[in-house]
């Protein structure tokens, strides 16, 4: 399987596009996020990805930065399926309040022919809290990462045997999911800034972690390969080699701070 960072920056950033991944298994592919806008289409097409090939999406909550780009692609889908120019199906995977986001999008700012597609082509699956889900024969597990700000899903996908994904969301690693993060063969999480310039950033405040607090949590937790994202773009140049300089001091495994359209193999 490869994972495929489409765009790693935090919301507000300008140098790189906003968080956004694609798992990548043969021809199967699984867009996590879609970041903040149409530039969802230009990141996909730079990795030879046509949005017409993704068929499984997974939500993790309903911030602009992350969920604006997957209506952009609904609202394609929509459009192509029902001008005979598109063939197959769409199922987005979320909690209930991006479900419901959606389909009022669709109902307040498309046509009524693409509300007909609900159901038939495009398909809005809501998951639970610890519900397992099969996307294309893998086993995702869903989890609350008890967000104090939106609700939030990470999940944690079995990509073969005894092997396994696990990604926190944009939010700090909370204890009471420690079933589905330790020992996890790859994680994702997120990093907003250095620890060193953690007042800059105002990680805290914002309710995100530091490149140290995120190593931290992986080397507690046993992680064997530890993926940095959703961070700040002010070091952009020098962001590789910054974090990981911070980062290796603390989590001995492998260490990864990819930029926009970094391909990793897992």
């Amino acid at each position: 399987m490869e994972l495929i960072m489409l765009g790693t920056g935090n919301a507000s950033v300008l140098n790189c596009y906003n968080s956004c991944f694609l798992l990548k298994d043969d021809n199967n592919l699984i867009l996590v996020d879609g970041g903040g806008g149409s530039g969802i289409f230009n990141q996909l097409d730079k990795v030879g990805i046509n949005w017409k090939q993704i068929q499984n999406i997974i939500v993790t909550h309903k911030h602009m930065d992350h969920l604006i780009g997957v209506l952009w692609i609904v609202r394609m889908f929509c459009q192509h399926t029902n001008r005979n120019e598109h063939e197959g199906t769409l199922n987005i995977y979320s909690h209930n309040e991006v479900i419901f986001l959606i389909r009022d999008f669709i109902e307040k700012f498309l046509e009524k022919k693409d509300l007909q597609l609900l159901n038939k082509s495009l398909f809005l699956i809501e998951v639970k809290d610890g519900e397992s889900r099969n996307i294309f024969n893998k086993e995702v597990t869903f989890f609350d990462v008890c967000s104090n700000k939106a609700k939030q899903y990470g999940f944690k996908i079995n990509y073969e045997e005894n092997k396994n994904l696990t990604c926190c969301g944009d939010e700090p690693y909370n204890k009471i999911n420690e079933k589905h993060v330790k020992n996890s063969d790859w994680l994702i999480h997120e990093a907003f800034c250095l620890k060193s310039e953690e007042k800059l950033f105002k990680a805290y405040e914002k309710n995100h972690s530091t490149v140290a607090d995120a190593c931290r949590v992986a080397e507690e937790l046993g992680i064997k390969n530890l993926v940095l994202y959703h961070t700040e773009d002010k070091n952009i140049k020098n962001r590789k080699e910054l974090y990981l300089s911070e980062g290796k001091k603390i989590f001995k495994g492998n260490l990864y701070v990819p930029y926009d359209l970094e391909e990793i193999s897992i």
